[in-house]
């Protein structure tokens, strides 16, 4: 039996793991200023609630899954049942899968500008941030008593989300200039 879910879980949990990023926020505040110190402290939490909201279970504790009701392999089928086709997302859980990455490739980009290795760091983390997306995917697919599909069309979106949002990254650095700010 899996022994925790529903939203009032996910929104706590959500609730912890964000006064845990603000002590990662005033830890760093002195040394790397408030910009470079938010970023980080908020692209951990971005990671937090994706993992969160991706491995609790929405209805509530499902449970135990009967052997024969688990998957055992990925859907391969891209696009999946989404009605609104691959690559329009005019909403629905397609467009959550997209908008949940996008707040972490802005902070991968806001925390790594300060530094010159930042044009080699940033499309490594790119990398780290779609390899978290297929890790959460075969998480899902081991663990049935989440109650949770493995899809590979999520992972197109997550990544999608994350490249979306490491060019308003890339556009915000540019603007506030992390690498100028004084701690």
């Amino acid at each position: 039996m899996f022994p925790v879910g529903g939203v009032g879980v996910m929104l706590a949990l959500i609730a912890l793991s964000g006064g845990v990023c603000v002590l990662v926020f005033l830890a760093l505040r002195g040394r790397l200023g408030w910009l470079s110190a938010g970023a980080i402290a908020g692209f951990l939490w971005a990671l937090a609630v994706i993992g969160i909201l991706t491995l609790i279970p929405a209805n509530g504790a499902p449970g135990v899954v009967p052997a024969e009701g688990r998957l055992t392999s990925c859907s391969w089928d891209i696009g999946g049942p989404a009605p609104e086709g691959f690559w329009i997302f005019s909403g629905g859980q397609r467009m959550l899968n997209v908008l949940v990455f996008v707040p972490a490739g802005v902070l991968l980009v806001l925390a790594l500008a300060r530094w010159r290795a930042a044009w080699v760091l940033v499309p490594l983390g790119l990398v780290g941030l779609a390899a978290y997306s297929v890790a959460i995917e075969a998480t899902q697919l081991e663990l049935a008593r989440i109650d949770r599909a493995c899809d590979v069309t999520d992972v197109v979106d997550n990544v999608t989300g994350a490249v979306l949002g490491v060019g308003i990254g890339v556009v915000l650095a540019l603007a506030l200039r992390p690498w100028r700010q004084r701690p």
